[in-house]
């Protein structure tokens, strides 16, 4: 989860009122900026518990302590914190696998240094498995937030509060068509994030009981309002398809320097330009209004891939960002993989993810489902063959040797283990199979 804070969490400055049409062409030009793939970047979010006591909460004084010792620390990631204090790294775009790689290894080992100072410890897991969604930050941003997912039911809160992800971000492709234009990668994305959902699933506890799902945070994702976390409809252009998406989506806050921010219910953004009420939106609200839809994709000039659970033990997190990476930017592998991944589309359906058939089998039967199991073997494949040609290491390329060896070879993910380490006494329990170290 990305509850997406924008830096500025007030209300905009004086600016000229944003038109229907300017508000079009803004969508169209700032959320796909193609151009060779070159740069990649990754978001990595943590659960914190305590070190040796993880079922225990950890008290909000201390959790406070901690982020003032790690906003202190010289990382080259943004630091930030999510609602229930997951802590969040985002890295900067890196030229390279390996330069983004080697600079967030560097960053977490520092976070876990300090945070075991204290006796916490950062946590690779999906959902929280023992605690209930408690919200730390109280700002408007999240007030509103609370307020809109309210409306739908229980899974907004969890979402905000007890959720830790992966996200990989690319470079959305090339204007033209082909393995890198983006029209393809966009394609691409919404197929094999089905499949990453599969392979990367780690979330199958909730309030210290097994749910339904292998990944209980993407289950949460799709159920958290009737349109925030929905990919656009498939039947357009990609620029189009978002441009309308965002404009037809509702707006969640009104953000006002004058007492509570407004919470509308049902105002889209489309409606809010052409009404003016209770105030003209500007060029901010837009860019604010893109940071509260969560779909599995966000297109923000690169291409957010928002779907990949946390993911436990040394290096653990590398994986995702390795295999996506050599998939989507070696061009022969990304030639290969949009084959191997395309007849899922008949599986998918017309519905949108995450909420049509491809998806929610995906988030509830991990490997086990027989045609995702084929498709992750056969993209695991095309991804360690591509790793050379991108790049990467030979510790990276072992490391994502061992995770296929263990997990995707044998129709599994990281979900299947998880019943015995978190079993009381173990050494998951302990946490320390879950910290964010780099072995």
């Amino acid at each position: 989860m990305s509850s997406d804070t924008p830096g500025d969490h007030g209300p905009p400055g004086q600016a000229p009122p944003l038109g229907e049409g300017e508000a079009e062409d803004l969508l169209r030009c700032i959320c796909f900026k193609t151009g060779p793939p070159r740069t990649v970047g990754v978001e990595l979010e943590w659960l914190i518990h305590h070190r040796d006591q993880p079922r225990v909460p950890v008290p909000h004084h201390r959790l406070d302590a901690a982020a003032d010792i790690l906003r202190a620390l010289p990382l080259s990631a943004a630091l930030t914190f999510e609602p229930g204090g997951q802590l969040e790294l985002s890295s900067r775009p890196a030229g390279s696998l390996m330069a983004c790689i080697d600079a967030t290894a560097a960053d977490l080992t520092a976070v876990r240094d300090a945070l075991g100072r204290v006796d916490l410890a950062p946590v690779g897991l999906g959902v929280d498995p023992w605690h209930p969604p408690r919200r730390l930050l109280h700002e408007p941003r999240y007030d509103a937030m609370e307020i809109t997912f309210d409306r739908s039911g229980p899974a907004g809160r969890a979402m905000m509060c007890s959720t830790a992800s992966v996200q990989v971000c690319l470079d959305a492709g090339e204007e033209e068509p082909g393995p890198l234009g983006y029209g393809r990668r966009w394609q691409l994305s919404h197929l094999l994030g089905a499949v990453l959902v599969a392979a990367f699933a780690n979330s199958p506890f909730q309030f210290g009981r097994p749910t339904p799902w292998r990944s209980t945070r993407q289950s949460l994702w799709a159920d958290l309002d009737p349109w925030r976390s929905l990919a656009p409809p498939g039947c357009l252009p990609p620029r189009d398809a978002w441009a309308t998406h965002v404009l037809d989506a509702p707006v969640m806050c009104i953000r006002d320097d004058e007492g509570p921010w407004v919470v509308p219910d049902g105002l889209t953004f489309r409606n809010w330009i052409r009404t003016g009420t209770p105030r003209p939106p500007v060029r901010a609200d837009l860019d604010y209004h893109i940071s509260t839809l969560f779909p599995p994709v966000r297109p923000r000039g690169h291409l957010e891939l928002r779907m990949i659970d946390a993911q436990y033990g040394a290096d653990g997190w590398l994986v995702p960002l390795a295999v996506t990476t050599a998939l989507f930017d070696d061009p022969e592998a990304a030639e290969t993989v949009y084959r191997t991944v395309k007849p899922l589309a008949e599986t998918a359906g017309s519905r949108p993810a995450p909420r049509n058939p491809l998806w929610v089998g995906a988030a509830r039967d991990g490997l086990t489902d027989p045609e995702l199991r084929s498709a992750a073997v056969t993209c695991f494949e095309l991804a360690l063959e591509a790793l050379p040609r991108v790049g990467a290491t030979t510790a990276v390329q072992e490391t994502v040797a061992d995770f296929n060896d263990r997990f995707v070879a044998r129709g599994r993910c990281p979900a299947d283990d998880l019943p015995e380490l978190l079993a009381p006494g173990s050494a998951g329990d302990s946490g320390h199979h879950f910290e964010g170290s780099r072995s």
